[in-house]
């Protein structure tokens, strides 16, 4: 029987791979610039949504702001499953430096990847970070890209003695060198309130965060018909291209319609949604209850679900090619509820 915390893991691997082939789909089939501005969007939503609250969560706020802002990185990565180091240097200069493997980018696709992607993060996240704290004096340096060939992701975030224009929030200084990262001087999670369990949850809860924050970005930037192109061929290969990894995680039945229905609804609960399975004439009908990761869907562009319909879509065209899935309810202004029906095919 699959436990909770596998069932998390398959989502947030699928979810994972989705995020980053949501990147190179977009590198791919448009290009390195298309998909720098998405990313910038991207980490912008997140950076406004989830910064401050987080600063003060983490207990941070009290600490000088590029402390802050530094230490921030650590923790807030490192229960998503990131290898983040934090060096400090003084109070009003501390380093951060993202090790390979890089999390977003995993194995071999980090190859397809520009520096244009990485430079529109930084923008995005780093960059900002003064603003939201109103410090003008605040910015981020950065000194090594693991997408240039360096040994990561790496820089430090700098109180200035004056103001910073907009355009030196973020600059680039590849010459200068990050300190040995100590291990001894870096905040540790309490193991009492961050158990085994905990952190697998929060590990498929920071992949789930950046599938719902994309494909709101992608309709923004690109607009829904763009929106729902690149979103569906990047879900249905990545349903087709995970979902064997997926099915062994799951503990899925076996390659047959009811096989595949047990592990839709296996997939529903871990993501949070309550999720049944039902056999109606001749066909299976999986019915969640919501859609958790996407929240609020009343105001959704149609596109999202289309896109991510096609994770399901090409996931069973693995599992069983002969058989077919429909979408007999869609979640909208009604409620965010959906209902999938699966026919078996006819065998040759």
């Amino acid at each position: 029987m699959t436990s909770v915390p596998q069932a998390w893991q398959a989502v947030g691997d699928l979810y994972h791979a989705y995020l980053t082939g949501l990147i190179l789909t977009t590198v791919t089939r448009r290009s390195a610039d298309d998909a720098a501005e998405l990313l910038f969007q991207v980490f912008r939503r997140q950076q406004l949504e989830k910064f401050l609250p987080g600063l003060a969560k983490l207990g941070l706020r009290g600490l000088p702001d590029a402390v802050a802002c530094a230490q921030y990185h650590y923790p807030s990565n490192d229960v998503g499953g990131v290898r983040v180091e934090y060096m400090p240097e003084s109070e009003r200069k501390a380093w951060v430096r993202y090790v390979p493997p890089r999390w977003i980018h995993p194995d071999a696709t980090i190859c397809a990847v520009p520096s244009a992607v990485t430079r529109a993060i930084l923008r995005g996240w780093h960059a900002n970070n003064g603003v939201l704290l109103g410090n003008p004096r605040l910015g981020f340096v950065c000194t090594k890209m693991t997408t240039d060939g360096q040994p990561g992701l790496e820089g430090y975030y700098e109180e200035a003695d004056r103001p910073l224009a907009p355009d030196e929030r973020l600059r680039f200084a590849p010459e200068e060198d990050a300190p040995d990262f100590d291990p001894a001087r870096v905040p540790r999670l309490d193991s009492a309130t961050w158990p085994p369990e905990r952190l697998a949850k929060a590990m498929r809860n920071y992949a789930m965060t950046y599938v719902r924050t994309m494909p709101l970005a992608l309709v923004d930037v690109f607009g829904a018909d763009e929106a729902r192109r690149l979103g569906g061929i990047t879900g249905r290969l990545i349903g087709m291209q995970l979902w064997q990894k997926t099915a062994e995680t799951l503990g899925a039945k076996d390659h047959t319609p009811e096989g595949f229905a047990d592990a839709l609804v296996r997939l529903g609960d871990a993501q949070g949604d309550a999720t049944t399975c039902t056999r109606e004439g001749e066909g299976l009908v999986v019915r969640q209850a919501s859609w958790r990761l996407m929240g609020d869907t009343a105001t959704l562009s149609p596109a999202i679900f289309d896109a991510w319909n096609e994770l399901w879509v090409g996931a069973l065209s693995v599992h069983d090619r002969r058989a077919r899935l429909s979408v007999v309810e869609r979640p909208g202004p009604a409620g965010a509820s959906i209902a999938w029906r699966i026919d078996a095919g006819r065998r040759a």
